[in-house]
């Protein structure tokens, strides 16, 4: 009688620990999920990247560009929401409105010219309505900068110089020179005659957009201002 007990005892032994290693490779087998989720839910899809985020607080001051006679050529003036570009006669050229890490250009009838939109690794100004790129500013691997059409055609090179910039023609003639000298920066043809200049706080790379010359100046005050928040 012990020993029939003592089989089945067995018997049902091995019963469980086969229903317990069935249980376990079953569970192994089927990914674990909480009951809130439902069995077809898709993968939530990563955050598209927003770019770099502008701050106005990187240009705190009125910054004055003066011509090579003294007189005074044009200033960006701060604002809370991004900044006021005037004429030496105080006429309002452009304003600029930061919205993320886009800038709005608008005029002084208050019609929107266009926008730049900044990532890390260029600056593109796009038309009104943001369908077509007009010009894109690329960082290079090397910290120089390339200025392309908005259909990718080659227009400038930007290069880094002990002195400060100088912008190249695709077939390397140098055009302008951006100089820093005893606490002025100033933008230079290639005679070295002083195109602009201005002795308040500028990011260097910011004053090569007065040499675009394919730009109408309310764009390159834009991506003069671009490339001086992206900086900082």
């Amino acid at each position: 009688m012990l020993s029939l007990n003592h089989s089945k005892a067995v018997k049902r032994s091995v019963t469980l620990v086969c229903l317990a290693l069935l249980v376990a490779v079953t569970s192994c087998g089927s990914p674990s999920r909480s009951p809130e989720t439902p069995v077809n839910s898709a993968p939530a899809a990563a955050p598209a990247s927003s770019g770099k985020t502008l701050s106005p607080a990187a240009l705190l001051d009125k910054v004055k560009f003066k011509r090579e006679d003294g007189s005074e050529a044009l200033s960006v003036k701060p604002r809370d929401n991004g900044a006021k570009v005037v004429d030496g006669a105080e006429n309002e050229l452009v304003r600029l409105t930061i919205d993320g890490n886009k800038i709005k250009l608008k005029d002084a009838e208050d019609e929107v010219l266009g926008y730049v939109v900044v990532d890390s690794s260029k600056l593109k100004l796009t038309n009104a309505d943001r369908s077509t790129d007009l010009f894109v500013v690329r960082l290079q691997e090397d910290g120089d900068y390339k200025l392309e059409s908005g259909t990718d055609e080659f227009i400038y090179r930007i290069k880094q110089r002990d002195y400060g910039y100088e912008i190249e023609s695709p077939d390397d003639r140098s055009l302008y020179k951006v100089k820093i000298k005893d606490g002025k920066l100033s933008l230079r043809d290639a005679s070295d005659r002083t195109i602009l200049s201005t002795r308040d706080e500028l990011s260097p790379v910011a004053m090569t957009a007065f040499g675009f010359e394919v730009m109408s100046p309310e764009q390159q005050a834009a991506i003069a201002y671009a490339l001086h928040l992206a900086g900082n």
